[in-house]
């Protein structure tokens, strides 16, 4: 099966703890194509200026990832600028330089039209929806977003979630977009949009599950909220694309099954935590580029270990 992520590729310049980076491959659907090329086929929908060489499209090339929606425009690519202090648990953001991502306008190519998943990555929500409505047979749907899009664009937002099978946010994001502390109170609400599912992440604790009598075919029920935690790592050097590489990891084995269950929905959280776990090592794309299928196996093991894990359960 095949999944199309629409979103930015982009460069990132950084300052962690660790160190700094000028201009490293970065952006939301590199991050999430990277992660999800070891489960399924991925293809990319997304723009880039002249600063994109051939050797930052090889990184992804090489894993295998369909590059031939990514459009090639006249001027710069996206660049985000930002830091990270203490426990490296947001970023403060020192410069954003839209530039060719101004204008985006996704293009679907032909031979993308018969993906089987579909991807919106966190930009504009009308974009968002325009991409929906170009693919009306995909299997499923899922998406992200930001505060931004949520405090300024909501009727365009409530548009798109609408129309989304899973909607993977952070607490903050649950919080601001229903109104609602309690995140079981707030992913009923966010349910009640549209999405058949939720999946909120903790950032370093993990990720939470909600479910609705929609979730799963075939009558199956799971309305329990599941809770994956987060492997502990030892070295964090730059959590930029964690979010994203986590969703990455999720929503590709989702698509590598025949079917959504819930024993696949509680695994898929475990591979999205692993990814997530690999991205932070490094500066930028560098872990994932180098992380190997064996790697994931192995850390997916170290999670089951450490939460005594029974996928089976009911």
């Amino acid at each position: 099966m095949s999944i199309l992520v629409v979103g930015s590729v982009a460069f990132d310049t950084l300052t962690t703890p660790s160190g700094q980076k000028n201009k490293i491959l970065g952006g939301a659907a590199t991050h999430f194509s990277l992660a999800a090329s070891f489960f399924t086929d991925v293809r990319v929908v997304g723009v880039v200026g002249k600063d994109f060489l051939p050797e930052h499209e090889a990184v992804m090339t090489k894993k295998g990832i369909d590059t031939s929606g990514i459009e090639h425009a006249d001027g710069l690519s996206f660049h985000w600028t930002g830091s990270y202090e203490g426990t490296m648990g947001e970023a403060k953001t020192l410069g954003t330089d839209l530039n060719v991502f101004g204008s985006f306008d996704p293009k679907i190519p032909g031979s993308y039209k018969d993906s089987d998943y579909l991807f919106l990555a966190n930009i504009d929500p009308v974009l968002q929806l325009r991409v929906r409505q170009a693919l009306p047979d995909v299997k499923m749907v899922a998406g992200d977003t930001m505060n931004y899009w949520i405090a300024d664009h909501r009727a365009s937002l409530d548009r798109v979630l609408a129309e989304e099978d899973i909607l993977i946010i952070n607490d903050g994001e649950a919080r601001l977009l229903t109104g609602e502390h309690n995140l079981v109170t707030a992913a009923k609400k966010v349910m009640a949009m549209g999405p058949k599912s939720l999946v909120i992440k903790h950032g370093e604790y993990g990720a939470t599950a909600f479910f609705s009598d929609r979730s799963f075919e075939d009558g199956e029920s799971s309305l329990v909220p599941f809770r994956a935690p987060a492997l502990p790592i030892e070295t964090v050097v730059d959590p930029t694309g964690a979010g994203d590489s986590f969703a990455g990891g999720f929503y590709g084995y989702i698509a590598s099954q025949p079917k959504l269950t819930p024993r696949v929905f509680r695994t898929a959280l475990f591979y999205g935590g692993v990814m997530g776990s690999f991205a932070v090592e490094r500066f930028g794309t560098e872990r994932l580029e180098n992380t190997t299928r064996e790697e994931i196996d192995e850390r997916f093991g170290l999670f089951r270990q450490i939460s005594h894990l029974d996928l089976d359960a009911a």
